[in-house]
């Protein structure tokens, strides 16, 4: 038994008013079933089940308030239900159990002596991010039955804004895994199921652990009727491979896209285990043309003619679809909310970083010696740093609701870097404190963790300002939207030799920079913003002035 946790349902909603039970304890659902019907501040909301089980007990009664990460029900999985009734059989004292009063056949023994079948603890998802209420199951490190350590990595998931590594929070045995591959879990409700050690003396069972598929096809057990899932569409037909009772095994979001799209769930070949079907079917299955559809479409239309084929009448091959989600939907997101809420402006320059590319040449040896590569980025976010220092506004953020600025206490640099989970941005904590050699070192750690898309969550939030350096791919100027709730960000270009005139006339070869900063006009001006950059451009033009700060 597991408790449904009320998940987030909108944003900054913390309480709701449940409206109506749609259930009632003791009731059998099916997954996705609807619960109960809520009511937040916003709007009316249906809760549907988790998966299937047996409800047994509801929290709150009709017209009370339940609030959000707080138990709204308890569900026994289906699969559940058998391992509590051998509990009790387990339990029952000789003279109450079955086959004991005269005349009564004893039942064949289900278990040996003393056997107890238990799931185990549920281990409840944690909160892995600020506003992340779900993620997807990247890879079990584990299979179930399997023994772990405390600490040890059980599961990558992938939320929208990194890849986090998932450990055990005690040593034990695991029993159930409670999501497959691919599948999205919310957080705040239980991803996998284990025996703690020590634990196993009183609660395990000397056999093998059932996965969920064989605990969900030995539910129905001993004489009893097993109790029917509310009937819906795609359950009408069983098919080979697929769940109990002719169930197909998929998770609410590919239902979701199933019943949008007026498909047939048991009709879509799934390629997860035990015949799941996922959303990489449902899309390959909408882009296949399917029997039947494809004969009397060709029949009825006459073959294109070159005319009508140089008239764009003639198919140029299939649109390929993929789903957008994980860091490329959280970054269409946030990057359409910063455009249409924040008033951007733009302000460009270039600096003649010729003596710091000379100095940095000087010091990467002795910086390797160190054990530390030193590029030009820690001199651009120290240099950052210390003009945030002069110019507090660029290191502040607006409250608008309450018509406050808040200046920042410490300078946090993002840098935005083209990771495998896709375009994330990392930051670079108190640089304002940190000598070159440990701003090298944090930025070395972030660019290989972001790449390997494993960034803690903790070094994506907190930051104050970016930089954005679009040199290391080869560009040159760019505007970049502000990355929100910060008040600037800074693109750099690449560093090119390009010929300059000296103080006395004379056209030199010098290493030229370009820096285009986009502004939140709510709280910087264009003068404000160029005396910024004219401080920084004098510690990037003078590297020897950073020694004052170090």
């Amino acid at each position: 038994m597991s408790d449904f946790m009320l998940p987030d349902i909108g944003e900054g909603i913390v309480e709701c008013e449940v409206v109506k039970w749609l259930v009632s304890e003791g009731e059998t659902i099916s997954e996705d079933q609807p619960v109960a019907e809520v009511m937040t501040d916003k709007a009316l909301v249906e809760i549907p089940a988790p998966y299937a089980g047996k409800v047994t007990q509801l929290y709150y009664q009709e017209g009370e308030i339940a609030r959000v990460h707080a138990p709204l029900f308890a569900l026994v999985a289906e699969g559940e239900a058998e391992d509590d009734d051998q509990a009790e059989v387990a339990a029952t004292p000789p003279d109450k159990a079955p086959g004991s009063e005269p005349g009564e056949a004893a039942p064949e023994p289900t278990a040996s002596a003393g056997e107890v079948t238990a799931v185990g603890k549920d281990f409840i998802l944690p909160d892995i991010g600020e506003g992340i209420v779900e993620c997807e199951i990247v890879e079990w490190r584990i299979a179930e039955g399997e023994t772990v350590a405390e600490d040890q990595p059980v599961v990558d998931v992938m939320t929208d804004k990194a890849m986090v590594e998932i450990t055990a929070p005690e040593a034990g045995r695991v029993t159930r895994l409670h999501y497959g591959q691919g599948e999205s879990a919310r957080v705040h409700t239980p991803l996998f199921a284990y025996l703690p050690e020590g634990g196993e003396a009183e609660a395990a069972s000397p056999q093998p652990a059932q996965g969920a598929a064989q605990r969900q096809a030995a539910a129905p057990a001993r004489g009893a009727a097993p109790a029917q899932p509310t009937p819906v569409k795609e359950t009408q037909e069983p098919a080979k491979g697929k769940g109990p009772y002719g169930r197909t095994p998929a998770s609410p979001a590919v239902r979701r896209l199933v019943r949008e799209h007026g498909l047939t769930l048991a009709t879509i070949p799934g390629s997860g285990k035990d015949g799941r079907v996922l959303k990489e079917d449902v899309l390959r299955y909408l882009e296949s043309p399917q029997d039947g559809e494809k004969e009397p479409a060709t029949a009825s239309q006459p073959s294109p003619t070159p005319d009508s084929a140089r008239a764009g009448g003639a198919p140029q091959g299939e649109v390929r679809v993929e789903p957008l989600r994980g860091v490329q939907a959280a970054m269409a997101k946030r990057m359409v909310a910063s455009a249409q809420s924040i008033p951007h402006f733009a302000y460009g320059d270039e600096f003649d970083v010729t003596e710091l590319v000379t100095l940095r040449e000087r010091l990467k040896v002795k910086a390797e010696a160190r054990g530390a590569r030193l590029t030009l980025m820690p001199f651009f976010m120290k240099a950052l740093a210390l003009a945030a220092l002069e110019y507090p506004i660029l290191n502040s953020r607006l409250d608008e609701a309450a018509a406050e600025i808040h200046y920042l206490p410490e300078v946090n640099v993002g840098m935005a870097v083209d990771g495998k989970a896709g375009l994330i941005v990392p930051n670079v904590k108190r640089v304002e404190g940190l000598s070159l050699l440990e701003i090298a070192a944090e930025v070395s750690r972030l660019t290989e963790a972001a790449r390997e898309g494993r960034v803690a969550p903790s070094d994506l939030t907190g930051g104050t300002v970016t930089i954005s350096n679009i040199g290391a791919l080869g560009g040159t100027y760019a505007v970049p939207i502000i990355n929100a709730p910060e008040a600037a960000i800074v693109a750099i270009g690449k560093t090119q030799w390009l010929p300059r005139f000296d103080a006395d006339g004379q056209v030199v070869r010098r290493a030229i920079m370009t820096a285009t900063w986009c502004g939140d006009h709510r709280l910087i001006d264009g003068g404000t913003i160029a005396r910024f950059a004219n401080a920084w451009k004098g510690y990037l033009e003078d590297p020897e002035s950073l020694l004052l700060a170090l």
